[in-house]
């Protein structure tokens, strides 16, 4: 693929958004300078995979489709899943190699960290099967508080591993992952950081449909995790209970779904909006999640969560992913309510925001073939949208 291809793309795509976006746009969205991005639409310069995929995010696309006509969704991240389920096959037994020190070991387990937050799954999936390898070595070969450390740094790549593993549909390599962190978390003797595996672990009961289980594990996690006498443990707990929630709504448990959100409101009151352990928590994450309880209890909810839409919409300051979900789950409500054109621009507005998180979930392919079918005379904008996510 020659760099005047690449750009013609960037060029394509810059055009097609809705609105159309400049370069001094895209360069802005991307972090890029100006004249970088007019160098790479005129094929003078060839875009480093940081840059395609800075691009990309921007423009709300995968970067295959930068290099290709039509890529499969998420090409890259699920060229990763096979690397990343070798690391699996061998977490007890790792391979010899290199260990860097500590402090450059924990700066790309932060990276990651970041990459997970923003919805950024291909440098996770570029960086984490190299990076997964080598915290295994040093857990294995650490002692003491060394090994605690290591414990703690293994879990959190780990995390970050599963969430593009999950994203992309890979749910037997997610729960493998989510084993592999509740067999290590122990061994870093941090009842906070066991708090956030139990959170996580939630996906497998999401995954499979077994609601009440989950509701079961989440409450019995509740019941272990430390008193909530500081922020930190505060939002351990409450990042628990948000989660319990949105499954007792799932299950169908309307005053499970009540008790467990009126909790994380009275804990989210408390702190203030930031991630702890991993997650997002505070008075606008409790808020997001009112929405998705009254998403998961059913279309007769869908107007608590357009009347909270009403008077609220998710601040900047939080993560993309939870924005975007907000946006998501926002669309199923409107189009409950029969607001097909309200529940497009939902959708829109979460794939400006979080396109890879958007590009891949379920409910969005299912609501853009539902407003396919509704708005037929609509819109080359629409068909372009339900292609891009492959709901056609």
């Amino acid at each position: 693929m020659t760099a005047r291809t690449v750009g013609d793309r960037v060029a394509y795509y810059r055009s097609a958004v809705r609105p159309p976006m400049t370069q001094w746009q895209l360069a802005d969205a991307a972090n890029l300078s100006l004249g970088a991005v007019r160098k790479i639409e005129r094929g003078e310069r060839s875009p480093s995979t940081e840059t395609l995929e800075a691009l990309a995010d921007a423009l709300g696309v995968d970067p295959d489709q930068l290099l290709t006509d039509r890529g499969t969704a998420q090409t890259r991240v699920h060229a990763a899943l096979p690397a990343l389920s070798a690391v699996l096959s061998a977490w007890d037994f790792p391979d010899d190699g290199p260990i860097r020190p500590l402090p450059a070991v924990r700066a790309s387990v932060e990276e990651a960290e970041v990459w997970r937050l923003a919805a950024k799954y291909t440098p996770i999936a570029r960086v984490l099967p190299g990076l997964l390898p080598e915290l295994l070595r040093g857990f294995h070969s650490a002692a003491g508080a060394d090994r605690q450390i290591w414990a703690t740094l293994l879990v959190r790549a780990a995390r970050s591993a599963d969430a593009a593993a999950y994203k992309v549909g890979a749910r037997d390599l997610s729960a493998r992952m989510i084993d592999m962190m509740r067999w290590v978390a122990p061994s870093a003797y941090d009842p906070l950081l066991e708090s956030s595996v139990a959170y996580v672990r939630t996906e497998t009961y999401f995954a499979a449909g077994t609601h009440t289980a989950g509701l079961h594990a989440l409450e019995a996690a509740i019941d272990n995790s430390p008193s909530p006498d500081s922020a930190p443990t505060s939002a351990a707990r409450g990042a628990l209970h948000m989660r319990a929630a949105v499954i007792a709504g799932r299950a169908g448990n309307g005053a499970a779904a009540k008790l467990h959100l009126s909790e994380a409101q009275t804990l989210g009151d408390g702190v203030r909006e930031d991630v702890y352990c991993g997650t997002a928590f505070g008075p606008d994450s409790v808020r997001i999640h009112e929405v998705s309880v009254a998403v998961s209890l059913g279309s007769a909810h869908a107007g608590r969560a357009l009347d909270i839409a009403r008077e609220w919409k998710p601040p900047q300051g939080l993560p993309a992913e939870r924005r975007s979900g907000f946006y998501i789950e926002m669309a199923r409500a409107q189009l409950w309510a029969g607001r097909a054109d309200p529940a497009f621009e939902s959708l829109k507005v979460a794939r400006r925001i979080a396109p890879q998180h958007t590009r891949q979930h379920p409910w969005v392919r299912q609501d853009a073939a539902t407003l396919r079918r509704l708005k037929r005379s609509d819109s080359e904008e629409l068909t372009n949208f339900a292609e891009w996510c492959a709901a056609i």
